[in-house]
Formats: C-alpha cells, structure tokens, sequence
C-alpha cells in the first residue's frame, strides 16, 4: 500500500465532515461516507495520476470528487 498524508487543514476538513454527518445522517451513514473517503485516500495513494490534473487551482496538484467533497492533492516519489 502506498502511503499518504491529510494536511492538518485536510484532517480537520475530515473530522468535520464526519460530525456534521453524524448530525445530519445518523453515526451509520457517516460511517459509512468516511470509510468511502478513506478508501478513496487510498486509492489516490496507489494511483495518484488516475484523477485530473488541477493545475488552474495549483500546478502540480490533481483532484479526485467524491460523492459531495472535492479532494485536492499532490504526489511525490514517497507519498500523497
């Protein structure tokens, strides 16, 4: 498995998106759409140039959409 690394921003971005799901959807559902974000991490660790360039936000970055979240991200020899 390939690594990868949330920003403090992102990580923060995470841990909000899953209280607002618990607040809005029940524990299961935001459960669930975590998982789904995780796996996507993943993903994008393993396949970093599967999803688009996003060089009009920041040379040098992809982007991956995921449900409602837009996941921006950079990869180097070493990680995501």
């Amino acid at each position: 498995m390939a690594n990868y690394r949330l920003s403090n921003s992102a990580d923060e971005d995470f841990e909000n998106i899953f209280i607002y799901g618990v607040r809005r959807f029940g524990l299961r559902q935001a459960e669930q759409y975590a998982e789904g974000l995780e796996a996507r991490f993943e993903q994008i660790a393993e396949l970093p140039s599967l999803y688009p360039a996003a060089d009009h936000i920041k040379p040098g970055y992809r982007l991956s959409v995921y449900i409602s979240h837009t996941t921006y991200y950079r990869a180097d020899e070493h990680e995501v």
